[in-house]
């Protein structure tokens, strides 16, 4: 067996990369963003910053005869005090589109946060190195996921073939916005989150703007959409507007109204999907906010629990049946004027006989399981013939 290898290091550059919206340059390498740099600026919010610069969809393509391929990465790592360790990142290698290996870096940053403090530590560590060998000989097109969960700087990339940016795939861009869930929550590794699976099942290339915990809204959020080249567009809206109890349901009609205006500014006749929330059983008839129940996190179990009162929907509270009520009804109505509008029951992706079966672990997110199942009946009920994302005469 092979051990050695005659190892060329390529440039990892945006050229390299699918999926993201901008490259920082820092002191060790390159850190892929899901929001452009103004984006980032207009909210300094822990949370959001998080999650947008972990890399869910965001992949290096490229073209090479290589049978070997070494990457280093410095991942950054999250320990919650008094909860269950996180499993490390996952990266997922795909070779001319089949999955063919998966790994995952250690060492890297570590970031502790003590929830009942309000606190975050960082302790930087040093890179990681991941290896894929025994690739087939020849051209072939390769893809390495990034961990959908795990912030990652990209520092080496040595392949003991050359490399080049893999060419255009030709397929359709598929731009989707949405919470945790659509981020990737607890699937099983990056191309196993729901909008991986069904836009390797419909044939298009994915840009994910799933962020987790940041599902708000925002304006910054909408611009980017609108200047965000792409030919399919869905946005999945509503936990965590209950979540976060930001808003009451007089400021919620006119922001979701906004959002959709700022994104069809820059795609005016493509088609535009508004997803409401999947069935979340302890927020369908009660409000937010959404809390961490610390009695089961001093178990070593994660779970949720809400904290409103389902009186107070009568002050305009949102909860999610009040979402989907007033997203179907907004559609409804925008789309008299606009026909590539359209609206998507997400309990449709995950009801109520779905919860029974497959029950969320923490009350909120979904796990590997349900991902696959709400991938495959996204693609079921989006890509294929029929389909608001299908193509005309299919």
């Amino acid at each position: 067996m092979r051990t050695t290898y005659d190892w060329i290091t390529t440039p990892i550059t945006a050229a390299l990369l699918r999926g993201a919206l901008d490259v920082e340059h820092t002191e060790r390498g390159l850190l892929p963003h899901r929001l452009p740099p103004w984006a980032r600026a207009q909210c300094t919010d822990p949370q959001l910053a998080m999650a947008e610069s972990q890399p869910s969809g965001v992949r290096l393509a490229f073209r090479t005869r290589a049978t070997a391929i070494e990457l280093d990465a410095v991942p950054t790592k999250r320990h919650y005090v008094g909860a269950p360790p996180r499993p490390d990142g996952v990266y997922e290698l795909l070779v001319d589109g089949r999955r063919a290996d998966r790994g995952s870096v250690t060492g890297g940053d570590v970031v502790t946060v003590d929830m009942t403090a309000g606190t975050a530590d960082l302790r930087p560590g040093p890179a990681g190195t991941l290896r894929f060998t025994g690739l087939p000989g020849g051209d072939k097109d390769v893809e390495i996921w990034l961990p959908h969960d795990e912030t990652t700087e990209l520092v080496a990339l040595r392949t003991d073939a050359p490399v080049e940016p893999a060419p255009p795939s030709g397929r359709k861009v598929w731009l989707h916005h949405g919470s945790s869930i659509s981020h990737g929550s607890d699937a099983a590794g990056p191309t196993a989150t729901w909008p991986a699976l069904a836009a390797s099942l419909g044939g298009v290339e994915l840009i994910n703007l799933g962020l987790g915990g940041s599902a708000l809204l925002d304006p910054f959020t909408a611009r980017t959409l609108r200047d965000t080249p792409a030919d399919l567009i869905s946005v999945k809206i509503g936990i965590n507007l209950v979540n976060t109890d930001l808003m009451r349901l007089r400021a919620f009609t006119p922001a979701v109204h906004g959002f959709l205006d700022t994104v069809r500014e820059g795609h005016p006749d493509a088609p535009l999907l508004v997803v409401s929330p999947i069935l979340c059983p302890m927020h369908e008839d009660t409000p937010g906010p959404t809390v961490l129940d610390f009695r089961t996190l001093s178990d070593g179990r994660l779970q949720f629990h809400a904290m409103g009162d389902p009186a107070e929907r009568a002050d305009g509270k949102l909860t999610l049946g009040v979402i989907r009520d007033e997203l179907e009804r907004i559609v409804a109505q925008r789309s008299a004027g606009d026909p590539n509008l359209h609206y998507l029951d997400g309990r449709d992706l995950y009801g109520e006989p779905d919860a029974a079966e497959l029950p969320l672990p923490d009350r909120l997110h979904p796990d590997a399981a349900t991902h696959l199942r709400m991938g495959e009946r996204f693609a079921g009920r989006v890509f294929t013939a029929g389909g608001v994302f299908a193509d005309p005469g299919s």
